[in-house]
């Protein structure tokens, strides 16, 4: 053990002390063969450098990189979140052309955002397959049996994570494993075999070896690999074979560090001050000021900020009306309106400058929604009064054609500003931050645990999960509040609510034993599960991927078509809702989601060229 101990804080130093840093070289590429392999050292150091470079891959985004970090970043803001409906690409029609195509869902093969992150993600398999053939030529005996199995189980765990992305996205993705040689071509493997199985053998041989704690918060323990296998099994409809897992980690779980996993402030999982908390279950790691010109501060995010306020550009990912929409809750019990809560849009500033008077609504609403959404009149953080459409509008983004909202999430606090952000690549002044991103948090792991109850097992288990869930946005502790004075927003907060402020819970526990999902049935439970996970894990990535899986085409339990119901749902409302005033709307004028195909995206043209017809192209493109 003390071997072990020894070798892990090796592991360490090598990444930063206590980090898993990107190193700031541009990394091999795939492409050059199994030039990585036979280059690199057979020794203890060389496999720390492999599996160091594989870990700085996470967060999706390499140094040298010959594309935008925007299109890569595992935050997935675009393929997930705006696609899911949470938000609008933002910015301008002509700004980053392929996005609007991508928000529109009427992307081709030769999209020019998904082949980088294909490459992106293929580069993350290729680094963790070196890794493990790296292992059995290290003959020097520096590597103890103990230390082979460690890494070999940090190894799994990542292509476990990398080979996840590429199926959330693609469906139909090869495996590549440690026995492909490289120098004979990686491109040629078929993606029409099964998936899920491989992945799930990773994730499970790594949860077998990994330790409940490791030296760095952003190493998984046994519980993130856990956490990871769970999530497979949830796209892979494996309910049963999820729910004894799900189970240990909320009986068990403990973050990387030993915390037991907790839902603490809800806000404090997008603090760059108060990142690795209790409820982080597998946390990218995100840093500044380390020597890369911010390449290691959450470069997917560089573009996600207001066009004036924090960062001052570039007005992308901006929330939706759908999406602000959800928060709304019922006046009496503080549940959300689950059938009728677009029926009208929350009121909002859209069309009226920022010199006109507004006053916010007065309305029920979910405490989530002004840490999700940045809405005029509200505090934003500790910036002030979010003033409207000098912060959603202005050059890169009319607020008459993507909306009155901004996000919040991947911003940072005015006061730690020196200390969490830096300017990226010497051009965006303040964009990198050390926001890390919480791949897997426990509110997820609650509501994976709710939706199995409903398909196999206990409603009220079910409605116990969410109603934990809904217990934290339910305590005025953690909800926005007034500022002391908000002439100096960073002077801090009164006691009283920014907003009206209502959340109940469901059944006997919020007092209505008419609204417990017993009483509602499947149908109505299911339905409560899925509103939460939208409303809980909005503008994190999640959305489009649970709708994909939910969706009946790929074996879900909604039915085929919900997803295309959804969406085109989504577009119809949001269509009636852009353009205020005099400018049209430009967000979603092409859009149309078709059943059977826009479920996954297509793969770039590129690879099925480059796989001489290996690679077979998804339904409809």
């Amino acid at each position: 053990m003390k071997n072990k101990l020894l070798f892990l804080a090796l592991l360490a130093i090598a990444a930063g002390v206590i980090t898993c840093k990107k190193p700031h070289v541009k990394p091999s590429d795939p492409n050059q063969g199994d030039s990585l392999l036979n280059n690199t050292p057979k020794t203890k150091a060389g496999v720390e450098n492999l599996l160091l470079n594989a870990y700085g891959l996470l967060d999706g985004t390499y140094s040298g990189q010959p594309t935008a970090t925007w299109t890569t970043g595992t935050d997935n803001w675009m393929y997930g979140s705006v696609a899911g409906g949470d938000a609008y690409r933002g910015s301008n029609i002509t700004d980053q052309g392929d996005a609007f195509t991508l928000n529109n869902y009427i992307e081709t093969p030769d999209n020019t955002w998904l082949d980088p992150k294909w490459q992106a993600t293929m580069l993350g398999i290729y680094y963790s397959n070196t890794v493990l053939k790296q292992l059995p030529l290290v003959k020097d005996g520096s590597l103890s049996a103990a230390e082979t199995a460690q890494v070999t189980a940090e190894a799994r765990f990542l292509r476990g994570f990398f080979e996840l992305e590429l199926a959330k996205l693609w469906h139909n993705v090869p495996y590549i494993d440690e026995t492909v040689v490289y120098d004979k071509g990686y491109k040629n493997i078929s993606n029409t075999g099964a998936i899920w199985d491989k992945i799930e053998g990773d994730f499970s041989a790594a949860k077998d070896v990994l330790p409940a704690t490791q030296l760095s918060p952003g190493r998984p323990n046994k519980y993130a690999a856990e956490a990871f296998l769970a999530k497979t099994f949830m796209f892979d409809h494996k309910y049963n074979q999820a729910q004894p897992l799900l189970t240990d980690l909320i009986t068990n779980g403990v973050t990387s560090s030993g915390a037991k996993y907790a839902l603490g402030r809800y806000a404090d999982n997008f603090n760059p001050s108060t990142k690795n908390g209790p409820e982080g279950v597998f946390v990218i790691q995100a840093y500044v000021h380390d020597g890369t010109q911010g390449q290691n501060g959450n470069a997917g995010d560089i573009l996600n900020f207001p066009t004036a306020g924090p960062a001052a550009c570039c007005g992308f990912f901006k929330p939706s009306f759908s999406f602000a929409n959800a928060f709304k809750t019922d006046a009496s019990t503080g549940l959300p309106l689950l059938d009728t809560y677009d029926a009208a849009d929350l009121k909002n500033d859209e069309g009226i400058a920022a010199s006109d008077a507004f006053v916010p609504t007065t309305a029920a609403i979910d405490s989530r929604l002004d840490w999700s959404v940045g809405r005029r009149g509200i505090p934003y953080l500790d910036w002030g009064l979010m003033p409207g459409d000098t912060w959603s509008g202005g050059a890169n983004s009319s607020q008459r054609t993507s909306g009155p909202y901004v996000n919040i999430k991947t911003v940072y606090y005015q006061a730690a500003q020196a200390a969490t952000t830096e300017s990226y690549g010497g051009w965006a002044t303040n964009q990198a931050t050390s926001n890390s991103y919480n791949a897997i948090r426990f509110a997820d792991v609650l509501l994976w645990a709710a939706e199995v109850e409903v398909e196999t097992g206990s409603l009220q288990k079910a409605e116990d999960y969410v109603n934990m869930v809904r217990s934290r946005a339910a305590d005025p502790t953690g909800w926005v509040h007034t500022y002391k004075d908000p002439s100096n927003p960073m002077n801090g907060y009164t006691s009283a609510p920014a907003a009206n402020y209502k959340v109940g819970l469901y059944g006997a526990a919020g007092g209505n034993p008419s609204t417990g999902f017993t009483a509602g049935g499947q149908s109505y439970a299911r339905k409560a599960v899925y509103f939460e996970r939208m409303i809980e894990l909005g503008m994190e990535g999640h959305r489009f991927f649970d709708l994909q899986r939910w969706d009946g085409l790929y074996g879900g339990p909604a039915g085929h078509g919900y997803m295309a119901g959804v969406l085109n749902a989504y577009i119809a409302h949001e269509k009636n809702s852009l353009g205020s005033g005099t400018q049209t709307p430009t967000e979603l004028t092409s859009a149309q989601f078709t059943a059977g195909r826009s479920e996954v995206y297509p793969i770039p043209l590129i690879e099925i060229t480059a796989s001489g017809g290996k690679l077979k192209q998804n339904p409809g493109y």
